[in-house]
Parts: structure tokens; C-alpha cells; sequence
């Protein structure tokens, strides 16, 4: 609980400090408004994740795997999406907390918003799975 607490506090750091420095993304509200936005864009990076691992699922198994020819290289080249999507689903949902123009600035906060997931311990749930199986 204490982990969950400290990524969301990073998290929430980041979106009331870090954010408003990145041009082109403005940050309405207080802390309390920037704590609610990062457990905002950690339930909606899980969404994404799961989206993603179902449609690689249903592509792999319609395709009798051969599409992890393409799937495998594809997650180690963009990986880094998954965030920079969630973020700007975030800021298209609720534009009246946090507006994202551009993908260029949603970018900037979405790799910002992995180096701080990198630095607290939780990357995602599909790079968890791939520790957990070793």
C-alpha cells in the first residue's frame, strides 16, 4: 500500500510541478486535482495495457501465431506508446483538469510519466508478467 501511495504521490508531483512546464499542456486545480489526475492515468494506463494485450491476443490466436513476428517487434519499438496514449485519453476525457495540444507535449509527459514509473517500480502489468515467469 505503501508503494501504491509513493507512485501516486511521484505521479501527482509530476502533473502539478512538471507538467505545466511542458509547453502546450496546462494543468487546471490544485494537488489534490493533480492526485486525482494521476490515479486517472494509472487506471486508465491498466485499460490501455488490457486493450492491448487483447487485441495482440485475438490477432495471435486468429492467426495461429504468426503475428508475433510482427507483434514482438513491434511492443520493443513502442513500448513507450502505451503511456503517451493514456495520457492524451486522460486530457481528452476530462479537459477541464488537464489539456493536452498536440501529440508532441503529450509525448514529453508521457515518457516522463514512464521514467517516473521506471524509477517507483511499476512499469506495467505486462513487463510484471514477463518477471514473474523467470
Amino acid at each position: 500500500m505503501k508503494k501504491v501511495l509513493l507512485r501516486l504521490s511521484a505521479k501527482a508531483l509530476a502533473i502539478y510541478f512538471l507538467f505545466p512546464k511542458i509547453h502546450h499542456i496546462v494543468v487546471h486545480g490544485d494537488f489534490f486535482t493533480a492526485l486525482i489526475l494521476a490515479l486517472l492515468f494509472t487506471i486508465m494506463l491498466w485499460v490501455v495495457e488490457m486493450v492491448i494485450v487483447l487485441v495482440s491476443t485475438l490477432i495471435t490466436l486468429y492467426t495461429l501465431g504468426l503475428a508475433l513476428l510482427v507483434l514482438i517487434p513491434l511492443w520493443l519499438v513502442g513500448f513507450w506508446l502505451v503511456p503517451v496514449i493514456a495520457l492524451k485519453l486522460v486530457s481528452d476525457f476530462f479537459p477541464e483538469y488537464i489539456q493536452i495540444t498536440g501529440w508532441t507535449p503529450a509525448i514529453m509527459g508521457g515518457l516522463l510519466m514512464l521514467l517516473i514509473s521506471l524509477m517507483t517500480g511499476s512499469v506495467s502489468v505486462i513487463t510484471s508478467g514477463i518477471k514473474r515467469s523467470k
